[in-house]
């Protein structure tokens, strides 16, 4: 890109004599000493920003600015001259077009930078992270939403810049209602999914890292999408499903208000089983172990058959991975523990046969 502002200037140079080269040259020196600067003094001026901070500012920003400034400064000139010819008028709207995209990367990446700001000062891998999910969740859409919209006014922008195009545009604005009939029958589920994708971020029936229940299937909210959700199943599946599915259909959400969650276990032995024994032995699997969050241990008879009877072990967890690691351990244990010190109370199925007389 600055090869090609290069060669414009040259051009100007050939066709416009020492006094337009020495606007041109003036400008662009006046705006690359201000762009270093600004670019130096930035780290006096955040001196209360972290490093790690500061880098992020300046990787996202400097490109983008430096093209920017050197845009502006090849424009301005083009304001003063007091001749034109062909090839000025199009270097005049090259450059008019490539400020409206230069400024749309700009505001583009600034929105990054917020990302990267929110990614940091509000963590979605510790145990209450509901604001933050929250948070997350409503900038990752709107940003998406965002950005088609700065994109398609650049796009708009620069179209109109010329004379033939804007012409074209004021005449197709007199029939837009037809033409807007006509897009919204072919492209009804398009506009239903963005329209639902913006429901999600307003009213939040889910949220990034939500444990979810969709067809039958648990996993978590990897991604949600302007159009479309990424369900991340247990088995590292990824479901994609569309966003009109979280507002037209019921699903389940176990962390809704809270990523606090409850984990069953659920056994089936004889009659002869000890449940007071069973409860010591889960307190001593509990004690001291980090996967449980200390609030909730309960065993429990919940049913009983001809058979056997079902115990219902309830422990609580800080998220629900860790509820599904604390589960599978205290699975595995108690069925050890009761096969090694109650092997006569394992499920089975008595016949009597009556004493011949």
């Amino acid at each position: 890109m600055n090869f090609i502002r290069l060669g414009f200037i040259i051009i100007v140079i050939e066709r416009g004599g020492d006094s337009m080269y020495l606007n041109f040259l003036f400008s662009l020196v006046a705006f690359t000493v201000i762009y270093f600067i600004l670019l130096y003094s930035t780290r006096f001026i955040l001196k209360d920003l972290s490093e790690k901070r500061y880098k992020q500012i300046r990787e996202n920003l400097k490109i983008p600015l430096l093209y920017l400034f050197l845009n502006v400064a090849l424009l301005i000139p083009f304001y003063y001259l007091n001749q034109s010819n062909e090839i000025l008028a199009f270097l005049n709207h090259l450059l008019r077009i490539t400020i409206i995209f230069l400024i749309s990367w700009f505001i583009i990446r600034l929105m990054h930078l917020i990302r990267l700001y929110l990614d940091d000062t509000h963590k979605i891998d510790v145990s209450n992270n509901l604001r933050a999910r929250k948070i997350h969740t409503q900038y990752r859409i709107l940003e998406r939403v965002i950005k088609v919209l700065i994109i398609f006014i650049a796009v708009a922008a620069a179209l109109m810049t010329f004379d033939s195009i804007r012409q074209v545009g004021i005449s197709l604005f007199a029939s837009a209602g037809v033409a807007s009939i006509i897009i919204g029958f072919s492209a009804q589920k398009i506009i239903a999914s963005i329209i639902a994708g913006i429901q999600l971020a307003i009213a939040q029936p889910i949220r990034v890292q939500d444990v979810v229940i969709v067809n039958g299937e648990w996993g978590w909210i990897e991604e949600i999408n302007l159009t479309y959700v990424v369900v991340k199943v247990w088995d590292r599946r990824r479901l994609v499903v569309p966003t009109t599915y979280f507002i037209d259909n019921i699903f389940q959400n176990w962390t809704r208000k809270s990523s606090f969650i409850l984990g069953t276990v659920f056994l089936y032995t004889d009659y002869t089983i000890s449940v007071d024994a069973v409860r010591e032995e889960l307190d001593r699997l509990l004690e001291d172990n980090k996967l449980w969050d200390g609030k909730v241990k309960v065993v429990q008879v919940t049913d009983a058959s001809e058979k056997s009877m079902e115990l219902r072990i309830l422990v609580s967890a800080d998220d629900s991975p860790t509820a599904w690691e604390l589960r599978v351990f205290l699975r595995e244990k108690l069925i050890k523990f009761i096969q090694e010190n109650y092997p006569e109370s394992l499920p089975r199925t008595r016949v009597e046969f009556p004493e011949d007389k």
